[in-house]
């Protein structure tokens, strides 16, 4: 099964940046990819999504200070973390979903591959 592969990620303090990377095989003009976050117990967030128009959304809890961006040539999907919280620490995973017009309407389960995961840890 295609599998996304993500990079990046580590641990840093509060107020510093990092970054992640998720690789695909193929990504298309035609699609939705996200990044999502889950901490053990709690529920999993989606807290940044582009769609093939460029078009962004991000949770209000990272507005602000995560970019996310996508490298068609490369067929790399990026997430920048900037001013990073330790209530930012969770396991951090992309996810791509082709031949939409929008991330309008794709739910989190309508998402066809998944990453891996990385964990982002921020200490105080």
């Amino acid at each position: 099964q295609e599998q996304l592969v993500q990079s990046g990620g580590g641990s840093a303090q509060a107020g510093g940046s990092l970054s992640l990377a998720c690789a695909a095989k193929y990504i298309g003009r035609r699609f939705c990819m996200a990044w999502f976050r889950q901490a053990p117990g709690k529920e999993r967030q989606r807290v940044a999504q582009i769609d093939g128009n460029g078009s962004t959304t991000y949770a209000d809890s990272v507005k602000g200070r995560f970019t996310i961006s996508v490298d068609n040539t490369k067929d790399i999907l990026y997430l920048q973390m900037n001013a990073l919280r330790p209530d930012d620490t969770e396991m951090y995973y992309c996810a791509l979903e082709r031949g939409v017009s929008s991330c309008l309407r794709v739910g989190d389960a309508d998402f066809a591959f998944w990453g891996q995961g990385t964990q982002v840890a921020v200490s105080s």
